[in-house]
């Protein structure tokens, strides 16, 4: 094999050159996932001081869903047409630092509004970046190479959430989101750095693009990542921290909590990447709907900051364990050739989750108050969870027993 068909198919490299890639990868992804989080413990509370309106509050936290939700599919069908990743991950990295410097500089609701919108934008980095990454690994690793991306994403998140609050001790509210510009521009330099050879373009075709996404092995997994983010953002990330300001937590208690929560996701990602091939996808999945019901039920009954602590526990349990499966067998049994395709199609599915989480639990939360939103959300997620999840079990098998997902 030529040294360029080689760095075409990163899988063949030789195995320093392998293991350097998957080194700046990981720096990079976490890096990146440290600007866009750096701020976003405290994000609905600084939303809050610019307007009272909790369903305008849900607004901008939405921004972040529907802009990733637009710009996936289309993004992922530029990086396959031109046979190159690298630029869109670029770009991606730098709007991260372009969106926390929005936010950090506006005085209104409007700017806010705008400047989650280009972190939404910035997010579309992730098709790439995860199609990039798992190429490094042969298909039957794609759940564990998920849960490994899953688990780097977990540390960057870890380290911004815990670092939010004294950030915003020293400086205000704007002093993590110009934290978060200079380390976004910090990625953009340790990702240039990245070797990538082009692959042959694939234009894209109607009805190859039709049959890819009526393909149930990867549009069940993708709807069901929607359902998970969709309780994500409309509790952990949207309107849990308001309830324990409400409760008297400060803005190191919505710190603690939203480190809490990505740590437990992180611990999630490590039992998935251990224990996906021993016990199968569908029981880590049935675990994973399980905890999101339990988070988001004490999360309703919460009279005091110690449930809502055991509340994010479980939901950090429930995305660790249920996004990286998900993500994994979404691409699992998909050409290579299409699968930034199909991995744009999954992140704009569970996108839409993330727009639709904060937006509508906003309006339920003006309607019938905060508690009772978190109770019809877990109810919802694990219904159509179950329901989900039998539909998956029709649809797939697992690669190396044969036994149904």
């Amino acid at each position: 094999m030529t040294e360029r068909a080689a760095e075409a198919n990163p899988i063949h490299l030789d195995a320093d050159k392998r293991r350097l890639t998957i080194i700046t990868y990981s720096t990079a992804v976490i890096l990146y996932w440290m600007a866009q989080y750096l701020y976003v413990s405290t994000l609905p509370s600084y939303v809050q001081s610019k307007t009272h309106n909790l369903a305008l509050v849900g607004v901008v936290l939405s921004m972040y869903g529907l802009w990733q939700a637009i710009i996936r599919v289309p993004l992922g069908i530029a990086a396959d047409w031109i046979g190159w990743r690298k630029p869109f991950i670029l770009v991606g990295l730098a709007l991260a630092g372009v969106g926390a410097w929005t936010m950090g500089t506006t005085d209104t609701a409007n700017g806010l509004i705008v400047g989650r919108a280009i972190s939404g934008l910035a997010a579309g980095a992730w098709v790439p970046l995860v199609v990039a990454f798992s190429s490094l690994f042969p298909p039957e690793e794609t759940v564990r190479a998920s849960a490994m991306l899953t688990l780097l994403n977990s540390v960057g998140r870890i380290v911004a959430s815990a670092a939010n609050g004294p950030l915003n001790n020293v400086g205000g509210y704007s002093l993590a989101f110009y934290a978060a510009t200079g380390i976004a521009m910090l990625s953009v330099v340790i990702a240039l750095s990245i070797s990538e050879a082009r692959r042959p373009p694939l234009r894209p075709s109607v009805s190859s693009l039709g049959r890819l996404f009526a393909r149930k092995d990867v549009l069940v997994p993708s709807l069901l990542s929607a359902l998970g983010q969709y309780a994500n953002f409309g509790i952990s990330f949207g309107f849990l921290p308001i309830l324990a300001k409400q409760l008297g937590g400060t803005d190191n208690t919505q710190s603690v909590l939203a480190t809490l929560n990505v740590t437990m996701l992180a611990l999630g990602s490590l039992a998935a990447t251990a224990m996906a091939n021993r016990i199968g996808a569908r029981r880590l999945l049935y675990a994973s709907f399980l905890f999101w019901f339990l988070g988001a039920g004490l999360a309703a009954l919460a009279r005091s900051i110690p449930v809502l602590i055991v509340s994010q526990v479980c939901l950090g349990l429930g995305l660790g364990t249920g996004y990286p499966t998900l993500m994994g067998l979404s691409i699992r049994d998909v050409a290579n050739a299409e699968r930034t395709i199909a991995m744009g199609l999954h992140q704009t599915l569970y996108a839409i989750g993330m727009f639709a989480g904060p937006a509508l639990s906003g309006v339920l939360a003006n309607a019938v108050g905060i508690r009772p939103m978190f109770a019809l959300t877990g109810l919802a997620c694990l219904t159509l969870g179950l329901l989900g999840l039998q539909w998956l079990a029709e649809s797939q098998v697992e690669p190396s027993s044969g036994r149904q997902v």
